[in-house]
């Protein structure tokens, strides 16, 4: 296994938000002291667990814990079982409520953190041409490089306090809202008649829910009026969304020192670094894996978590062929790997372990360590496998997913460039009992540390309704069903839940699986063996795939 900067126990992770199983981070801790006990060395806990908004945790306020969901004394019984943290920092952005940005839009130029954000016209100046909407389109030969994560460029206009508009860099989640005055209120800055009012603002209630903007409105006999109320409602406008931040800003770096000492006195050891890759931007250079830009801020941060004594792990998904979880394990970090859970179903669809074993094999011989998983809170990795598997394969594999009840997440908007595929694991497996069960056993022998998304645990299902309340961009839902107690204790009853569990504490209680061990691993085809040694202790998996059984020996 590789030399990490800090050292990584490989015990198996639970993966899940605070409210995943019983509704908050007290009932997991009640499930990981009972049901659960020694099967979990570590837990991953998303960050809707801090004060956030969107993206379900990922676009952070503030990184106090969520009074909700949270207590410091849940995450202390927690750690009590010997249960290791792992929580997210995300490093590229922060949300619109934040204290900073909310400073910006009360304070404008005269803001401690006018610097703190990306000003897209200040990031361009002489690169393009400014815009009758405010913002400078860049010339063609400064966005060959860029990746932008939706359609358009990625920019928020924002009002500030003197009225003038400004466009900061906005790579993910956005969203804008037109609170609709009462007639009082119009009636006080238009000078309208009450009962015209009253109309009026029934009008615009309907038409700002069904998503217009103020230009956009139909006003018909107030058509006079349209000035002054499109400046009352924009003076109105609301966001919310994540901001990038500006990592050439000292006060940025100030932030990303205090991020850190907070997630450390958390009880965190592991932190996850997430959309790390955009952090890091240039005129004319890429704003994903900018290199060595995106190293050098790696190096930076480094050296803040070594004083907190945290490991970090970097978040990057990139296709095989581009090798850049070589990179990331040269310079000494565990990485992603999010090659397993395709491998996987395409070695179980097809009854046959070479493609797989032979990753496996990879791992071993660059001795890289990997944090491994089946399902995630996000969708099933298929980008990634470009370059691993051919074009032909990866094409079937998320055609064998759809046809299980698969969403596909297309890349920045982009019909036919797929990126990932958005199901269940034991959906994605057809609901086949069997063929979870092998792969949780596979996963279990995998080099690496083995992370396990809760609802993979309890053989959770797509669940569609999810996908429906969440309207336009919810596909992510079909895989984040909360569970209830009563659910998880009729699941505890299933004997493929109870199985993973047998298997999950294998892995968490026999010293064969350790840093250091020995690992062989051997394909014929449709069987595979792995074999884990270290200080006398063994343990030996033989799966057959095309049969689904597996026989596992410890000694």
């Amino acid at each position: 296994m590789a030399k990490t900067k800090h050292e990584v126990s490989l015990t198996p992770m639970l993966n899940a938000y605070p409210d995943s199983l019983g509704g908050t981070l007290s009932d997991i801790a009640d499930l990981l002291e009972s049901s659960c006990k020694d099967a979990f060395g570590a837990f991953y806990i998303l960050p809707s667990v801090f004060n956030t908004d969107l993206d379900r945790g990922f676009s952070v306020i503030d990184y106090h814990l969520n009074e909700l969901l949270a207590t410091p004394q849940d995450l202390e019984r927690i750690r009590a079982l010997g249960v290791q943290l792992k929580l997210d920092f995300i490093l590229n952005h922060a949300s619109v409520l934040s204290p900073q940005f909310q400073d910006l839009l009360k304070n404008g130029e005269a803001s401690k953190y006018k610097d703190f954000f990306i000003d897209w016209n200040d990031f361009w100046a002489g690169c393009g041409e400014m815009m009758p909407e405010g913002y400078i389109q860049p010339a063609p030969e400064y966005l060959h490089k860029m990746f932008f994560r939706k359609p358009g460029l990625p920019i928020l206009m924002v009002r500030m306090p003197d009225g003038t508009e400004k466009p900061y860099w906005n790579t993910f989640y956005q969203q804008v809202d037109y609170p609709c005055p009462d007639a009082r209120e119009l009636v006080a800055a238009l000078g309208m008649q009450y009962q015209s009012a009253c109309a009026l603002a029934e009008s615009l209630q309907i038409q700002l829910e069904a998503g217009k903007r103020p230009a956009e409105l139909e006003l018909g006999r107030w058509e006079l009026l349209r000035s002054k109320l499109t400046d009352l409602l924009e003076s109105r406008r609301r966001y919310l969304g994540q901001m990038d931040l500006n990592v050439a800003s000292p006060l940025v770096w100030e932030f990303y020192s205090d991020t850190l000492h907070t997630l450390a006195g958390y009880g965190a050891c592991i932190v996850r670094l997430d959309a790390f890759a955009y952090a890091h931007k240039a005129v004319g250079e890429h704003n994903f894996l900018n290199e060595p830009g995106t190293w050098d801020i790696l190096a930076r941060l480094q050296m803040l978590a070594d004083a907190d004594g945290v490991t970090l792990l970097p978040e990057i998904h990139a296709s095989y062929s581009e090798k850049v979880y070589e990179k990331l394990a040269a310079k000494g970090y565990a990485v992603y790997d999010f090659f397993l859970p395709g491998l996987l179903i395409d070695a179980l669809e097809r009854g046959n372990a070479d493609t797989l074993a032979g990753w496996a094999q990879e791992i071993l011989d660059k001795h890289i360590l990997t944090v491994n998983m089946l399902g995630c809170h996000d969708g099933i990795p298929m980008l990634d496998l470009k370059g691993l598997l051919p074009e032909e394969r990866i094409q079937s594999l998320i055609d064998l997913i759809v046809s299980r009840g698969g969403m596909v997440k297309n890349l920045h908007g982009q019909k036919n460039v797929y990126y990932q595929v958005n199901a269940t694991y034991y959906s994605a497996l057809g609901e086949n009992d069997a063929k979870l069960l092998m792969a949780r056993a596979i996963q279990m022998f995998m080099p690496g540390k083995p992370q396990v998304w809760y609802l993979d645990l309890f053989a959770g299902k797509n669940d569609y309704d999810a996908v429906a309340r969440a309207g336009e961009g919810g596909h992510k839902e079909i895989n984040r069903t909360n569970l209830t107690r009563a659910q998880i204790e009729e699941a505890l009853e299933k004997p493929i839940v109870t199985k993973q569990l047998e298997l999950l504490r294998m892995r968490c209680n026999c010293p064969a699986f350790a840093p250091g061990a020995d690992v062989s691993i051997e394909s014929r085809g449709h069987v595979l063996t792995i074999e884990w040694k270290h200080d006398g202790h063994t343990a030996c998996l033989q799966a057959d795939l095309q049969k689904l059984t597996y026989h596992i020996d410890t000694v």
